[in-house]
């Protein structure tokens, strides 16, 4: 459905700071899908850690495959079923957060714990990527986006039971949490951004 919708343009949002954030020894993943990110990292890092946490089995299964079929490393990949919110996070800490087209399914109550939660198992260094949609400010590119926004939230309510009703601006959270950001693209009008942020 992504390709059909938006074609090439969710990926480059989630790849546009990967060659800045490398190179990482261990990676968390959350809410990756199917895979498209993190084979794109194990392609330019194959050594890297990675934990990959998804809600979907089918999700994770499709992950798998898409590692497979491109013949890159899964010994290094520990796959997790499990919803974020209910996740115990390890003692272990990363280099590398990852939360593309992610945060945006949550409410402003719930981000309120999971990004705190996140920022807790990131080094000091630790780079953390996010690609999403947002809000312009103003003018005609904001109407558009609302308009995108409305019906995609209406779409995913419909078919997921997505708890979020709205788009929650994630970026104070994560500068109380620690994390400066570094750099930031727009793309499609300004519907379409990618992060990078470090922690202090």
């Amino acid at each position: 459905m992504e390709w059909v919708l938006a074609g090439p343009k969710l990926q480059r949002c989630r790849t546009t700071f990967l060659d800045q954030a490398l190179p990482v020894d261990s990676a968390l993943l959350v809410g990756e899908g199917n895979g498209r990110f993190l084979s794109e990292l194990l392609k330019r890092s194959p050594q890297t850690k990675v934990l990959f946490i998804d809600s979907s089995a089918r999700m994770l299964d499709c992950a798998r495959l898409r590692l497979q079929k491109q013949k890159l490393p899964v010994d290094g990949v520990t796959f997790i079923h499990e919803n974020i919110l209910q996740w115990s996070a390890p003692g272990q800490k990363f280099d590398l957060v990852v939360t593309h087209f992610f945060l945006d399914c949550f409410q402003p109550k719930q981000l309120q714990i999971l990004i705190p939660r996140l920022a807790g198992i990131a080094k000091p260094g630790t780079r953390w990527l996010l690609a999403d949609f947002q809000l312009p400010k103003a003018g005609w590119k904001k109407f558009r986006a609302q308009c995108v926004l409305t019906l995609m939230y209406w779409f995913f309510r419909w078919t997921t039971q997505l708890p979020a009703r709205y788009l929650a601006c994630p970026d104070s959270l994560l500068q109380k949490n620690g994390f400066l950001l570094q750099q930031r693209r727009q793309f499609e009008w300004e519907l379409l951004k990618s992060d990078l942020w470090v922690n202090q």
